[in-house]
């Protein structure tokens, strides 16, 4: 997968116009940001003045699309399965789990396929109904291309049954006939029907003998004249050898009774015994694997792949898997017979039949519309031990590399980037660094969302991330005036500066107002208050307001006291901390002993002593009155101690 053979499609951006603007872009991980410039083409003269346009073009559109949200939801949880299984199994145990895995897988398409065709046929918008019309097609092209990779890869049918599982796989998704014979079946005389022999044919080419018996009875009904060969290849059909799923004849066996069967189907053919009939001659000439006959139902089988398991059927039913390449090739010639050229999906599914693991998923990743597909067959090829010696040349191998791609697709959706956390977690090379990158790009409109990100990180240890989520909403609170918040991811983030700062607001909105917001916040910081100095005085501070309420004055006395002389409040709070000391100095009971009384003094004096503050209260009236009142009061209050503490000594 070095290098795509074709160059990559032109994407014309609607509405931008290179030829009369110049145009910029940045790319991001899942999208391109396309904008006009200010600037004219060399050619075109200056540029037209007036605002530019920035257009988004997104590589993987196809996320977008409702009704494919089954697929990456309910695949999403096949792919978790398939990781967590046992890998203790091994032999036919572990091969029988991962071809269910590859049904489950197959189911969703094809439950996808059905919901797709339904919104085709309900919506009465054109264009709408032309997407979900294209999207049908390509999901039915995945199911055909995932079922023949299931058979080939993962089941790794052998001889016989191989045959068995192409069978079934043209059946279920060639030249669907249910409608014809409804339509045949339904009418008055089934076998005068224009389409009847069309029917019959098609049951032929499709190896479903007992049906095609049945509708011949109806011919013999019709017509008695025709008993003779009716019976003739009626027991031709009812005869053709064909390996079983629970025969235990060998190949060698299966092989003899073909060839009997076949020398048979010869001789009445040389006999001239269906010679009257063309209808039953050209059957008979099926059955003798005719190339010549089978090609004359082109339009019956309508793809080569169909005239290439008819053409087994009759002429190589126990061709081995090795074998298929050469009747794919030649089967494809024939049938095209050079009048058109392959299409994408022939190249896709010669390469299947050739074996060519590598040039399927290279294939499938250029010509389908979004990386699904090929991240989970190969995650799926990948486990069935199919590419484990093939690296890419940039270091990781081939599997990692298509889930995280279709990984950083998810992340570009609002709500699927939590699936896309899943895939990288199982990505082991570059996983994490991919994780790492994308989940910092998550648009973080809610808290909601938000905590899912951080649970998703904290998981991973994600500590950097963790960080910035919590330093991004913080910073989103506090300019929103959430202080409560904000505080709580600071906290979160451990981030002690943005704390500080948010303290600070705290206490700002506490001068201004003169009570706290968020109580039930402060009031249960525990321990995560020793992440700044600023935020254990905001705690302290509040533990001394609640001591004030319950009128526990000793204990809020004590740790007003403490905050002060522990240097813990910062100097520009001190004069609110003297001042709500007032209360307390006049108090009938003496609080503040002579001790602290002093050191009260000193705090005071220590505030208004410095140069600044000092000014400040000789110019602030308020000020001037608040330092008065409480040399007053602490003076007071340190002539009662000392009369009450002579008394006590003197009793």
């Amino acid at each position: 997968m070095e290098e795509p053979d074709t160059e990559p499609p032109l994407v014309v951006v609607p509405g931008a116009d290179p030829s009369a603007r110049q145009l910029c872009f940045a790319w991001g991980p899942a999208e391109v940001l396309v904008c006009e410039t200010r600037f004219g083409r060399a050619d075109a003269g200056e540029g037209a003045p007036g605002s530019s346009r920035v257009f988004v073009v997104r590589r993987d559109q196809d996320i977008y699309i409702q009704t494919l949200r089954k697929l990456f939801n309910e695949s999403h949880g096949i792919f978790m399965g398939l990781q967590r299984s046992e890998e203790e199994l091994a032999g036919k145990s572990r091969k029988a789990q991962l071809v269910q895995v590859s049904k489950n897988y197959r189911s969703v398409i094809r439950a996808c396929m059905e919901d797709m065709h339904q919104a085709a046929v309900s919506t009465r918008d054109p264009a709408l109904q032309g997407q979900y019309s294209t999207q049908v097609s390509i999901l039915s092209a995945m199911e055909l291309i995932w079922n023949l990779c299931e058979i080939l890869f993962v089941e790794a049918a052998a001889a016989g049954l191989l045959l068995l599982r192409l069978l079934d796989w043209v059946r279920l998704h060639v030249c669907d006939v249910d409608s014809m014979v409804r339509e045949v079946l339904s009418s008055e005389n089934p076998s005068k029907h224009k389409l009847f022999w069309n029917v019959v044919d098609v049951f032929v080419l499709q190896g479903r003998m007992d049906e095609a018996r049945h509708l011949l009875s109806k011919e013999v009904t019709a017509n008695p004249t025709s008993m003779n060969m009716y019976k003739i290849l009626d027991d031709l059909m009812k005869k053709m050898p064909m390996p079983s799923l629970g025969n235990t004849q060998t190949l060698t066996e299966l092989e003899l009774k073909w060839q009997h069967w076949h020398e048979e189907c010869q001789r009445f053919l040389q006999d001239g015994t269906f010679a009257s009939n063309p209808h039953m001659e050209s059957i008979c000439k099926i059955l003798v694997g005719d190339e010549d006959a089978i090609l004359e139902k082109k339009e019956l089988m309508t793809t080569w792949y169909h005239f290439l398991v008819t053409r087994l059927l009759y002429s190589h039913p126990t061709v081995k898997p090795m074998e298929l390449r050469f009747y794919a090739q030649s089967s494809m010639d024939l049938f095209l017979g050079g009048e058109s050229s392959p299409e994408p999906l022939d190249m896709i599914l010669m390469a299947a039949f050739e074996f060519e693991m590598h040039q399927v998923i290279k294939e499938c990743s250029i010509v389908l519309s979004n990386w699904w597909f090929v991240a989970h067959l190969t995650d799926l090829l990948d486990h069935c031990k199919l590419l484990q010696s093939h690296n890419l040349y940039f270091g990781s191998n081939m599997r990692e590399f298509l889930l995280l791609e279709y990984a950083s697709g998810l992340f570009s959706h609002h709500s699927l980037w939590q699936l896309g956390v899943d895939y990288f977690d199982h990505c082991p090379e570059f996983g994490r660094v991919y994780l790492e990158l994308h989940i910092e790009r998550i648009p973080l409109n809610t808290e909601q969302k938000a905590l899912k990100v951080l649970r998703i990180c904290e998981q991973r240890q994600m500590h950097e991330q963790v960080r910035s989520i919590c330093k991004i909403m913080a910073m989103k609170a506090l300019r929103n005036n959430r202080l409560g918040s904000a505080l709580s991811w600071s906290i979160r983030a451990k981030d002690a500066a943005f704390a500080t700062l948010i303290s600070d607001r705290f206490l700002k909105d506490y001068c201004e107002r003169g009570c706290f917001s968020d109580l039930d916040l402060i009031d249960n910081l525990g321990p995560s208050m020793l992440l700044s100095d600023r935020l254990t005085f905001l705690g302290k501070y509040r533990e001394f307001h609640r001591l004030y309420g319950e009128k526990r004055f000793p204990e809020a006395a004590r740790l007003l006291l403490t905050l002060m002389t522990a240097h813990i409040a910062p100097c520009s709070f001190w004069m609110t901390l003297l001042t709500d000391a007032l209360p307390l100095l006049e108090q009938k009971e003496i609080i503040f002993s002579a001790e602290q009384t002093y050191e009260l003094m000193r705090c005071l004096e220590d505030l208004t002593a410095g140069n600044v503050d000092k000014q400040k209260f000789q110019e602030d009236d308020v000020e001037t009155t608040k330092v008065e009142m409480l040399r007053l009061a602490l003076a007071r209050n340190l002539a009662r101690v000392i009369v009450k503490e002579g008394t006590v000594e003197g009793s």
